[in-house]
């Protein structure tokens, strides 16, 4: 497995602060990580963990202390995947948040950048985990699944065997994903459906067995 830690920066910075990002902070505290302030379009009224506001994150001061290590806590896949881009311009990566009760094989292939991994993710042999990746909450990624750049995998959702998830795509909540399958880019996953065949690029699908919201 070949991840950079969120352990090995002495002050995070979080770019965005709201619900997806306060799953972060927990990430990194649970890691023994301080984080020392965030990033937003404006200085938040509700601050639960006291961070310190360094303004937008394409500020000059803001990007220099993003230097001592930072991490884009925005759960929208193409918000995400622009402001990663944006910051890859300046020479600054995000670093990687993995939950340590999370249960990763050593064979696995993780990308160094920005990648989230949350409390109680399996993700078996030989899977492959692109750039700024979301693994949220209790999800299981299964033995040879590609998971591409910017995808979000949803608390609790199953991806089977020799599964490939295309960029940018949502998988929701407590879905499952039969072995094999291939799901474009820009797919949505619905909350719990139970997806039994390939899903094309930009479509939404939804139920059990899964169908595309475009078929009434």
């Amino acid at each position: 497995m070949d991840t950079v830690n969120c352990t090995n920066f002495p002050n995070m910075i979080l770019i965005g602060y709201s619900g997806h990002a306060f799953v972060v902070y927990g990430i990194f505290k649970a890691a023994g990580k301080i984080v020392t302030g965030y990033c937003d379009r404006e200085e938040k009224i509700f601050n639960p963990f006291n961070l310190i506001y360094r303004g937008k994150e394409d500020a000059v001061d803001a990007r220099k202390k993003m230097e001592q290590g930072f991490f884009i806590g925005i759960g929208d896949n193409g918000i995400r995947m622009r402001i990663q881009n944006d910051l890859t311009k300046y020479g600054l990566f995000p670093v990687n948040a993995i939950h340590p009760s999370a249960n990763i094989d050593g064979s696995v292939e993780i990308n160094l950048n920005g990648i989230m991994i949350s409390a109680g993710v399996i993700i078996n042999p030989l899977a492959v985990i692109g750039k700024g990746v979301i693994c949220n909450t209790g999800c299981i990624i299964e033995h040879e699944c590609r998971i591409g750049e910017f995808a979000h995998i949803g608390p609790g959702a199953v991806v089977c065997g020799n599964v490939t998830v295309g960029d940018k795509s949502f998988v929701g909540a407590g879905s499952v994903i039969r072995q094999n399958v291939k799901i474009g880019n820009n797919v949505m996953i619905g909350a719990g459906a139970v997806v039994v065949k390939d899903v094309m690029d930009n479509e939404t699908v939804i139920g059990n067995p899964s169908r595309s919201m475009d078929i009434n």
